[in-house]
């Protein structure tokens, strides 16, 4: 699949859309021409929602979506898709919109703590309303982490604008610190997607994002654990 047929890269806000399927696998798995529903990774889940069918209005329920060899599989509820037919992919709207404003949290926290500690990620997981994300941080210190959610509340307040642009992998390596994982950015990404929040944060990233910081709401610190040699883990929440 190229960048071009994955929808949900370019429109966030895209909730409903219209493709080919193009193969069946295991009869309840599809893979689509082009698609808007997001599959699990980067540590944010996969989207849900409907599949229906346009000559007869056959509604399927999208269970799972995840990466394969480079092809993104749509696993539905029961079996009768076959290849060829047209159909409407729905997204569970509430479902998006949640993962949307806790991603683009997780950017600002993120920033927020790599510009006090120059931590990396090591690790995150981006859910409805919940977030964690673990750092390549020495020290350890409780109260620390939850002054770094006040200064993110700080920056959502802002309002600040959330734009994405592409970039060659050789021109998103002019940008300083634009990985903010410990990983850095993979050689395989020849065209790279970069998520701007306002002039405070650059970040290459594949995930889906709301336009304005505002959207995300209040963050709540939860809790912060050590887990072990550099490896400090946050817990947040945000305000339903």
């Amino acid at each position: 699949i190229t960048m071009e047929e994955i929808l949900y890269l370019y429109d966030h806000y895209l909730k409903e859309f219209e493709a080919t399927i193009t193969d069946v696998l295991e009869e309840n798995k599809i893979i689509l021409n082009q698609t808007a529903f997001y599959p699990t990774s980067g540590g944010q889940s996969h989207d849900k929602g409907t599949i229906r069918r346009i000559v007869d209005n056959k509604h399927f329920e999208v269970l799972n979506v995840y990466k394969r060899e480079g092809k993104i599989i749509h696993e539905v509820d029961k079996v009768g898709l076959k290849k060829a037919d047209k159909i409407r992919g729905i997204i569970d709207w509430t479902r998006r919109y949640k993962h949307m404003r806790a991603h683009t949290a997780a950017h600002i926290i993120s920033e927020v703590i790599h510009k006090e500690t120059r931590a990396l990620i090591t690790g995150n997981q981006i859910g409805e309303s919940k977030i964690r994300i673990d750092f390549s941080l020495e020290n350890f210190n409780k109260e620390m982490f939850k002054q770094y959610i006040n200064a993110a509340n700080k920056i959502i307040a802002q309002d600040l604008p959330v734009t994405i642009e592409f970039l060659s992998h050789e021109g998103a390596l002019q940008i300083p610190e634009i990985s903010k994982l410990a990983i850095g950015l993979p050689e395989s990404i020849q065209q790279v997607r970069i998520v701007k929040i306002g002039n405070f944060d650059v970040q290459a990233d594949g995930g889906t994002h709301v336009k304005s910081t505002k959207e995300i709401g209040k963050l709540i610190f939860l809790n912060a654990e050590n887990k072990g040699k550099n490896n400090r883990r946050v817990y947040v929440q945000i305000e339903p």
